[in-house]
């Protein structure tokens, strides 16, 4: 398996000022799998409960995601429920339940030990240390979220400080860091790892190493109905497209987080997964060369 995500499978319940929905599929490692199948297949690490709904992962089987790390652990699946209003860069928590999370100990497959790119997606990063210790790919790279920065800080920086790459979103780098400034907050993550995505929502995405700095916007929409799950399929795309190309050359990443910017477009377009069933990649290909049409400019001296 070239490709291996640990992550949360969740059932959430969001409302936005677009509509509601109860109890749909969503959590890190879902959505980040349904978006690197583009490029790349995905071996996925995530436990549920025995409320969890079989026809779920059998929509996860039947687009190419291999479902052979998932456990399905008694007690309930790990639950979110939260609502935006019209600022939709900023989700709203009303409750987070772990359920099964809580205890998982992950039964890691074979062939996922021999990947040669695994993302820790959010979740408990003890859970993320324990699968960094048992699989030793030749590329790591990690994300997380408030909850485990505000509850587990330092457990966070052993992720971090472990990963070759991090991908987090701008509140999580602002609270992380203790910093307003983002471009203070990539600079310091970059004493960690290599290479820093600093996600920004509608505002598309910041790239740090030590030789590169890198924007890029997101893609223009003028109809969105929910940005759950959209952070988790800019890194989905993006490690996707790194993985299938195996180079981790800046100018290759910059190439990859645009692809990531697009496939994640498609995800604010509906509710839960919907609107990443509907992707191709002729469709994200398209998307990819207007977006490189919209940021195009001439040199001038």
């Amino acid at each position: 398996m070239n490709l291996v995500a640990l992550g949360t499978i969740a059932l959430d319940s969001v409302e936005t000022p677009f509509g509601k929905v109860k109890d749909v599929l969503g959590g890190s490692v879902t959505y980040f799998s349904l978006a690197s199948r583009v490029f790349s297949k995905c071996g996925v690490i995530g436990v549920v409960g025995k409320d969890f709904p079989v026809e779920h992962l059998k929509l996860l089987e039947d687009h190419g995601i291999d479902v052979a790390g998932v456990e399905f652990a008694e007690g309930k699946t790990f639950r979110w429920s939260g609502y935006y209003e019209y600022d939709m860069n900023r989700a709203h928590t009303i409750k987070t339940d772990l359920n099964v999370l809580a205890s998982f100990k992950p039964k890691i497959p074979k062939d996922y030990r021999k990947c040669d790119f695994l993302f820790l997606a959010n979740t408990d990063p003890e859970i993320q240390l324990d699968v960094l210790d048992e699989v030793k790919p030749k590329y790591s790279v990690c994300d997380t979220m408030n909850f485990w920065i505000q509850n587990k800080k330092e457990k966070v920086g052993e992720v971090f400080r472990e990963c070759d790459m991090i991908i987090i979103n701008e509140g999580e780098a602002r609270q992380y860091c203790d910093t307003p400034n983002l471009i203070k907050a990539g600079r310091e993550l970059l004493d960690t790892a290599d290479r820093v995505i600093i996600k920004k929502g509608e505002h598309g995405a910041l790239y740090f190493s030590d030789n590169c700095f890198f924007t890029t916007p997101a893609f223009p929409l003028e109809n969105l109905k929910d940005p759950t799950g959209a952070g988790d399929s800019f890194a989905g795309g993006t490690m996707g497209y790194l993985a299938a190309t195996k180079d981790m050359k800046d100018a290759n990443v910059k190439k990859a987080m645009v692809y990531g910017s697009v496939i994640a477009s498609y995800v604010v377009e509906d509710f839960s997964i919907e609107g990443l069933k509907k992707i191709s990649k002729e469709k994200v290909r398209e998307r990819y060369s207007m977006l490189k049409e919209i940021v195009a400019f001439e040199h001038e001296y």
